[in-house]
């Protein structure tokens, strides 16, 4: 458990600075707070839950890999609603609406569903893997491509009011005479940090199923997932922190979409047969949820309430409760 406490600092520690890279990473590169919230903060807040989710496959354990991953989206998601109150000037899902953020929650339900629809049809098996693992991928590339696509070549615009922020590039937010390069060299540098403790949280995690005789799903869903998702919370926070909003929501939509790929880096690596065929109650019960907190959050985005967190919100605290205790009587 102390390695677990440990890892948790680490990341809480490294996640301000490495938000503030990014924004001006998002900001000199012209990508837009919204795409490098998707793509760069997303992907690398999620390295220690997709080591996690690798250690736990590799060592047999479907249930704490699936788990692990599928807990860390639900808790990512909740993290949208903790982070309303941050912002007094407006509701999040108000101020930082755009159509990329708009499109994550849609794109992840879809992949979510195709794990769901192969848990529950026949074990298929090709070089060890199952032609699901390789269709969230596809899907999981098809987002980001159309992600970008609606923010260069909207059909339909987000209605612009005096709380919405607009994803334009702040000339003030960089040095123009640091190195790009040296600003993507220190980017990689935090990446292989957060990455490292991803290994360290896994074995722990599967430590403590061993020492406790706790279900390796619970503890996948609810100690190494939001472990592992804490990055996401403190670079949500920060981001705010600095009025980056676009790269505040984009970093839990695109960290959601990136974790789904665990999945099917978990296939590649368990090799007992397809980890989906490994499905139990308590790894639908968490898709299941993943699905209906992303659902809300795309319904907040729709009805961009102006102030306050707003119905959605107090939904995704309700809903979350539900699948903990849910999967607390199933453990």
């Amino acid at each position: 458990m102390a390695v677990i406490v440990a890892a948790a600092v680490l990341l809480v520690v490294g996640a301000g600075p490495f938000t503030r890279l990014v924004d001006r990473l998002a900001d000199r590169t012209g990508m837009g707070e919204t795409l490098a919230g998707i793509i760069l903060i997303g992907a690398v807040t999620s390295l220690p839950g997709l080591i996690t989710s690798l250690v736990g496959a590799a060592n047999g354990d479907a249930e704490f890999a699936m788990n692990n991953a599928l807990g860390g989206i639900a808790a990512q998601t909740v993290f949208i609603a903790l982070a309303d109150p941050s912002y007094r000037r407006a509701n999040l899902e108000h101020a930082a609406a755009s159509l990329p953020n708009l499109l994550a929650p849609v794109g992840l339900c879809i992949m979510l569903s195709v794990a769901l629809v192969a848990g529950s049809g026949p074990p298929i098996s090709i070089l060890g893997v199952h032609p699901a693992s390789l269709l969230i991928v596809g899907c999981y590339w098809y987002w980001l491509r159309l992600s970008r696509k609606v923010r260069s070549a909207p059909m339909w615009l987000v209605k612009q009011t005096r709380r919405t922020r607009e994803d334009v590039p702040d000339p003030d937010s960089f040095d123009e005479d640091e190195p790009l390069a040296m600003m993507w060299a220190k980017f990689a540098a935090l990446a292989v940090v957060v990455a490292v403790t991803g290994y360290a949280v896994g074995e722990a995690g599967l430590s403590l199923v061993d020492r406790t005789g706790m279900s390796s799903g619970l503890v996948g869903a609810l100690v190494t997932g939001v472990v592992t998702s804490l990055p996401e919370l403190v670079t949500v926070l920060y981001a705010i922190r600095i009025r980056a909003l676009h790269l505040a929501l984009g970093d839990i939509v695109g960290g959601n979409g990136f974790d789904v790929l665990f999945l099917s880096a978990s296939d590649v690596a368990y090799r007992e047969g397809p980890i989906y065929a490994e499905m139990d109650a308590k790894v639908v019960l968490f898709i299941g949820l993943g699905i209906g907190l992303n659902l809300l959050v795309a319904a907040g985005l729709i009805r961009r309430q102006e102030s306050g967190i707003g119905f959605e919100g107090i939904a995704l605290f309700a809903f979350y409760a539900a699948g903990v205790a849910m999967l607390v009587v199933l453990g």
